[in-house]
């Protein structure tokens, strides 16, 4: 490989990008503790910051054209860094909130497209199929190891300290920058302004909704917000059908509006003859459905082990080894095995192991999960998602030619945090609705409870319930006044209702696994190391709307 320092500089912001994520879901029980906030909020935070990334990804890759990929990906790191400080020192959620969601986010969009491109700049050929299965590799390990790491940190020292850490890695990096070459710039690429609040508007009311389903209900509404004491429930249905639909008509608007500006002759955020690029649209749509099961599976099972088992991060850390082990080997092997089957089998080959292992995970689990099959079945799930993710990269890339890089990393990237943010938001939706619904249904049932009993409880639950301990749903119940035996029935049922609803959670990623083999079907099924990089084949030249090169 011509340059191996520009991989590893790359692969080391590549690692940081992950690692950031994964952290913050091991240590979700002593940043509630620290900040005095809830696991609600929580999951505000990590799905407001992965849909920071999508909403203004595009934006960002654009950046990279104007200013330059090099320089672009320096101020990326700079505002990342300010970001991880703020971070480290935030003495509440709305600081966490602004510090890691928005400053953090904001600098992830202009690192993210420039590592794709600055990549595909680099290498060609089989070294480019190379380099973005090793960045994969990175991506994989990075989520892997973030538990372990963020784990044993939290636990030994805090959270705060793996934050303050990644101020240092980004330093490092900095240092090292200038051994990059530096691609020419696009010397007309200007910043679409509209078409970047249409997208960052659609994509965030989207995925706002699908966040509030835990919250407000999906159509029943179940806690519905209120303005001046009155709540808000359109044609009593819940505010969530309603945020998700004005989401895709705005994005339907920015995709119009695209249209129209690549028409005129001017430049779009995303250009639409791009979209229309098969072996990229194929992409596309599988790193949005393994990131979206990645990061609901990621979120759900750190909750549910530091929440329920009460294991601390460091535990929680080591419960899911098993991932972090197989997913970096798999990951790390990935790109050797395409050089000889294509990528279209490779991911075929990990959603099949997808598929087996959620099952697997669904029917171990157990308020103990200590079982040698619970472990082989998240080896098994880490083996899965290695193998699709060490793909993904070199597929989308590889579909267009290094003078539209910046545009397709930037595609990348709003799709792979569009999966993050909509795994957490819809998975953990499902999660805590159906703790919630189990729970009420479990009551409602519950010979051993009289009826008043059964009203209270299903009147004091109605604005949701969150993940807890057995001990502290015990004290609970008996601050409630109930008696010893109803408390055993309450506690029961509410321990049944959070292993069914952990099963339900993970069967809805296990659907996703589904719809990844349907797009794999479009992928490449011949290896994409032995061939150069190609042309895109559009056949729009003749209607106006493919971007000249350069």
């Amino acid at each position: 490989m011509r340059s191996r320092t520009t991989v590893l500089v790359l692969g080391a912001a590549q690692f940081v990008m992950v690692l950031d994520t994964t952290v913050m879901n091991v240590s979700i029980s002593q940043v509630v503790t620290d900040l005095h906030t809830t696991v609600a909020k929580m999951q505000l935070a990590i799905t407001t910051y992965t849909l920071v990334m999508a909403a203004f990804m595009l934006t960002g890759a654009k950046l990279g054209d104007v200013w330059g990929r090099r320089r672009t990906f320096a101020i990326g790191l700079c505002v990342y860094g300010l970001g991880s400080l703020t971070t480290a020192l935030s003495p509440n959620i709305t600081v966490l909130l602004i510090g890691w969601s928005g400053i953090e986010g904001l600098g992830a969009v202009l690192v993210v497209p420039a590592i794709a491109a600055l990549t595909a700049a680099s290498y060609s050929g089989t070294e480019r199929a190379l380099a973005f299965g090793l960045l994969g590799g990175i991506a994989g390990a990075a989520a892997a190891a973030g538990p372990l790491i963020g784990g044993a940190i939290t636990t030994a020292l805090s959270w705060r300290v793996v934050f303050a850490g990644e101020d240092v890695i980004v330093v490092a990096i900095l240092l090292f920058v200038h051994r990059i070459a530096q691609p020419a710039r696009t010397a007309s690429a200007k910043l679409d302004l509209i078409g970047t609040c249409l997208s960052a508007l659609g994509l965030g009311l989207v995925v706002f909704g699908i966040l509030k389903i835990s919250q407000w209900g999906f159509f029943k509404p179940i806690g519905a917000p209120t303005v001046a004491g009155k709540e808000i429930t359109p044609f009593g249905v819940s505010l969530v059908p309603f945020l998700i639909a004005a989401g895709v008509i705005v994005l339907g608007a920015f995709a119009r509006w695209e249209q129209r500006v690549a028409r005129l002759g001017g430049t779009p955020l995303l250009a639409p003859d791009l979209l229309h690029v098969a072996q990229l649209r194929a992409g596309l749509s599988s790193v949005v459905s393994q990131y979206l099961i990645l990061a609901g599976t990621f979120f759900v099972l750190p909750l549910f082990l530091q929440l329920v088992l009460e294991e601390n991060a460091l535990h929680t850390g080591l419960k899911l080894l098993p991932i972090s082990v197989t997913m970096v080997l798999a990951a790390l092997g990935g790109p050797r095995l395409a050089q000889r089957i294509s990528p279209r089998a490779v991911v075929r080959i990990g959603l099949a192991f997808l598929l087996v292992s959620i099952f697997g995970v669904m029917s171990t689990i157990s308020l103990t999960l200590d079982s040698l099959a619970f472990a082989l079945s998240l080896a098994g799930f880490g083996l899965g998602i290695g193998l699709v993710i060490s793909q993904l990269g070199n597929v989308v890339m590889s579909s267009v030619p290094e003078s539209r890089s910046s545009e397709a990393g930037g595609a990348q990237g709003t799709a792979q945090n569009l999966g993050q943010s909509l795994g957490t938001a819809l998975i953990g939706a499902v999660l805590l609705l159906g703790l919630t619904t189990g729970f009420q249904q479990r009551v409602e049932a519950n010979p051993a409870l009289p009826a008043q009993a059964k009203q209270e409880l299903k009147t004091g639950t109605e604005g949701g319930l969150q993940m807890v301990s057995r001990s502290s749903a015990r004290k609970t119940a008996q601050s409630a006044g109930l008696p010893p035996d109803q408390v055993n029935a309450v506690v029961t049922d509410y321990e049944d209702a959070q292993i069914e609803a952990l099963k339900r959670a993970l069967l809805w990623a296990c659907s996703f696994v589904l719809v990844g083999l349907w797009f794999a079907r479009s992928l490449p099924d011949t290896p994409l190391a032995r061939d150069s990089p190609r042309e895109p084949a559009t056949g729009l030249e003749h209607e106006g709307l493919a971007q000249p090169a350069g």
